[in-house]
């Protein structure tokens, strides 16, 4: 097939926009030569239950799906009865990113709560933690959290810990959106137990498009308890794949332990994203220093692979001819700019010079 598009375009609007790892290719490629049984009864997909357990812990059950909205929408309806909530930060993917999927697709009630930095606190939840029991109320039983939020912010293995016992204080169960779980990893340098399983997460959905995948994401269930029915959701929200071998494939490949130097894959692809992040922060605020970028700020602090910044009026439109980004609040001139696997120091350096050219 002739190459459509021109490889030379690079941009910093979503790590969605890379291609996929070679190590990954190299993994559907290896799962591809005869036949294996459909739906999930497949060597890969077993051997995929061994991996997230060296990760997650002996007793997690991961369900592949298609993609994110699918892992959050169906993970969270196997959480929660017809009449239960979703308490989140008004950030939250599930909020504002996935057209109403939660709300029309699982029929969940998202009460969501104001956050600057897209982090949850116990102090917030209360906001919504109420009404138990009041037949007019949709019953909080959920709180859902991002990690690294959307924001680009993350949770200590403390924070995490701090709002599931809350949560099940209360009577209600911690969910993680974890499309980013591997930037969290890599920026606090921690293990994927350490704040999911061991901080008390109950079920958290697992990322592998945003790093390096073809297209690949899982529901794991880290508390057997507080999930029921996963086997019939991910069917009735068409997350089933027939062939899925070639999803847990991708998702071993990511998360296989591995002889290279620079650690499994995953983290790889993770660190890499997250230090183009900061290298490029990094060369904004000098700039900044040496007068030869002016009147940007930042909006956030950049701890995984994202950064928040506001430009001057009419900055964005002419940057953006040269890379693609998203405004984030146009509002306010704020704009995210995010890195990946795939992004190189060449391109940082280009995007801050062409940005030193335009202020």
């Amino acid at each position: 097939m002739t190459t459509l598009h021109d490889r030379d375009i690079r941009g910093f609007a979503s790590d969605n926009y890379s291609g996929v790892h070679p190590e990954i290719l190299q993994a559907i490629a290896a799962a591809n030569d005869g036949h294996q049984v459909a739906y999930g009864e497949d060597a890969y997909t077993a051997r995929l239950q061994e991996v997230f357990a060296l990760h997650f812990g002996e007793g997690v059950q991961a369900f592949p799906v298609f993609n994110g909205t699918g892992a959050n929408v169906t993970g969270l309806q196997s959480m929660l009865p017809r009449w239960g909530a979703v308490i989140a930060a008004s950030t939250a993917h599930i909020n504002v990113d996935e057209g109403g999927a939660p709300e029309r697709v699982a029929g969940i009630k998202i009460l969501n709560v104001p956050s600057e930095d897209g982090k949850l606190t116990p102090e917030l939840v209360d906001r919504e933690a109420w009404g138990w029991g009041d037949e007019h109320r949709a019953q909080p039983l959920v709180v859902s959290i991002t990690q690294s939020t959307e924001l680009g912010t993350l949770y200590t293995p403390g924070e995490i810990r701090a709002l599931a016992d809350h949560a099940h204080e209360r009577g209600m169960r911690l969910h993680l959106d974890g499309a980013r779980l591997s930037n969290a990893a890599a920026a606090l340098d921690l293990p994927l137990r350490a704040f999911t399983t061991d901080a008390g997460v109950d079920v958290l959905s697992f990322g592998g498009t945003k790093n390096g995948a073809l297209g690949g994401e899982a529901v794991v269930v880290l508390d057997p308890a507080a999930s029921d029915g996963l086997l019939f959701l991910r069917k009735l929200n068409m997350q089933l794949a027939s062939k899925m071998r070639f999803i847990s494939a991708q998702l071993i490949a990511l998360l296989e332990p591995s002889a290279h130097p620079e650690g499994d894959l995953y983290l790889r692809n993770a660190r890499h994203a997250n230090a183009m992040a900061a290298r490029l922060r990094a060369g904004v605020e000098a700039g900044l220093r040496d007068g030869s970028i002016t009147g940007v700020g930042f909006t956030q602090p950049t701890q995984s692979n994202g950064v928040f910044a506001t430009l001057p009026d009419g900055v964005a439109d002419q940057l953006r001819a040269a890379f693609r980004f998203y405004d984030w609040d146009a509002a306010k001139n704020e704009v995210r700019w995010m890195c990946s696997f795939d992004t190189t120091e060449d391109d940082v350096d280009a995007f801050v010079a062409e940005l030193a050219r335009l202020t």
